[in-house]
């Protein structure tokens, strides 16, 4: 298991992943990092976890526009998996954003 080492929103971390994988993890950093910055600049003032929760809706929402303009297989249940998983997402931001807020 290697560690890298990110920096979201000013703030470094040291994540796990599998060996091999370190390049694709500093690369995805890289661009939460670009979309807290963003939200920062925009928005102003924000704490840490609002931050982070903005940069978090920016990256979803992308991917949602992405998802849309690319052909799929229709069908209802496509839309209810894509549903569920963007639900259990914004759960996962909102406990993280919780989480980051007590740790001040």
């Amino acid at each position: 298991m290697a560690m890298v080492e990110i920096e979201i929103a000013s703030r470094r971390y040291s994540i796990a992943c599998r060996d091999g994988e370190e390049p694709h993890l500093i690369e995805v950093a890289a661009l939460v990092d670009g979309k807290a910055r963003d939200a920062a600049a925009a928005l102003g003032g924000l704490s840490e976890s609002r931050q982070l929760l903005i940069a978090s809706l920016m990256l979803a929402d992308e991917l949602y526009e992405a998802r849309s303009a690319a052909p799929r297989p229709a069908g209802p249940v496509d839309d209810e998996i894509a549903a569920d998983a963007l639900e259990r997402v914004a759960d996962r931001v909102e406990r993280l954003a919780s989480r980051l807020e007590n740790e001040r």
